[in-house]
């Protein structure tokens, strides 16, 4: 859809192993960017996820980081730009999710 407008970027797409995260960067990588992939999912599915956004135009790279702590935030854009030289997109996708029954949220 995109061609190749991003070839040579680096796109950091946090929460990017599911949902609309895994949408966005399967778009960067579509558009010849190279994605770095971050979120909580089993190695068989981050390796599966990496392997589907390598590509001959694109390369992925999972980084994990636990995001409610800054130190892990500084932390995955240095090792982003340790491994890509550069990070010329950030999207901060990454959320939390509370399950629970309604009558159980505080109030």
């Amino acid at each position: 859809m995109f061609g190749q407008i991003l070839k040579g970027k680096t796109a950091v797409v946090t929460g990017s192993l599911s949902g609309i995260g895994l949408g966005i960067a399967k778009a960067f990588s579509g558009a010849g960017a190279n994605v770095i992939l971050n979120g909580f999912a089993s190695d068989e599915e981050i390796r599966k996820i990496e392997g589907q956004l390598t590509t001959s135009n694109s390369k992925a790279k999972f980084i994990f980081a636990d995001l409610t702590k800054p130190a892990d935030s500084q932390s995955l854009v240095e090792k982003s730009i340790a491994h890509f030289g550069q990070v010329d997109i950030l999207v901060n996708n990454a959320g939390m999710q509370h399950i629970d029954r309604v009558e159980d949220f505080p109030g």
